[in-house]
């Protein structure tokens, strides 16, 4: 090793010197590489919504099959990391089905985000390692599971967006027809409002204390009161009828 050069391995670990130099100070993607037989996978903790720079986890083979980790040791170390992203995802699955509001779909999503992204690497890293090894049937083994991993958080990340794009659907018809009532109780104030004005204005202009005489002559006295009413709802029908007709274009958009 480099002096003054920071190795992210294990010093301990008796691995090609040509692996080691193609690392640099930090994990970088998640990949597979190979040197004289010997295997290394460098993979990526599972991360979290907040985290911008990711862990790494290193997994090397021996030309022999003998497995090291970083984390761990032997081969059940890659099998209990790849249980972590299955737990995480399950976690994350029953926090979707107790989702009820947007923000709860949200939340989720902002989670998930980044584990769909972190297991796609991850099987294409341990893909790339079977390719490295084509005999190892452990490798195939463990292939396949980080492909379950990532179909698993694929759907669960379909399912959450549908979910989430279904409630905020549901919200905007739900607006809607709250905006569509309120307009039609409006247009029914207007109406009833158009219907009386007529009264309203005849009552204004003659006054509501007309004598006419009730008290001596009541079949003569009561006739202008009578006709001003006939009027007024004469002319409210018809002012009705103005308000409520429907304009052209509205007729050609029912059309």
């Amino acid at each position: 090793m480099q002096q003054g050069k920071i190795s992210l391995l294990p010093r301990d670990w008796e691995i090609p010197q040509q692996l080691r130099d193609r690392l640099g100070e930090k994990v970088g993607r998640q990949r597979a590489m190979a040197a004289d037989g010997h295997l290394l996978v460098i993979l990526h903790d599972p991360p979290g919504p907040e985290e911008v720079e990711r862990q790494g986890r290193f997994f090397w083979r021996q030309p022999d099959g003998t497995w090291h980790a970083s984390q761990g040791n032997g081969p059940e170390a890659l099998a209990s990391y790849l249980e972590e992203y299955q737990q995480l995802l399950e976690g994350l699955e029953e926090q979707e089905k107790g989702s009820e509001t947007a923000r709860d779909y949200f939340e989720v999503l902002r989670e998930l985000t980044p584990v769909v992204r972190a297991s796609r690497n991850m099987h294409l890293a341990l893909q790339q390692a079977r390719d490295l090894v084509p005999r190892s049937k452990g490798l195939i083994n463990l292939r396949d599971r980080a492909y379950a991993n990532e179909r698993m958080a694929e759907l669960l990340y379909s399912d959450s967006k549908n979910s989430l794009d279904f409630v905020i659907a549901r919200r905007s018809e739900q607006q809607a027809e709250a905006s569509h009532q309120m307009a039609v109780s409006s247009h029914r104030l207007n109406v009833l409002a158009a219907f009386f004005f007529p009264i309203a204005t005849l009552s204004a202009i003659f006054g509501v204390n007309m004598r006419f005489g009730l008290e001596q002559d009541r079949m003569n006295s009561i006739v202008p009161f009578v006709s001003m009413l006939l009027l007024g709802l004469v002319t409210g029908f018809v002012l009705k009828s103005l308000i409520t007709r429907k304009s052209d274009s509205e007729e050609r958009l029912l059309n």
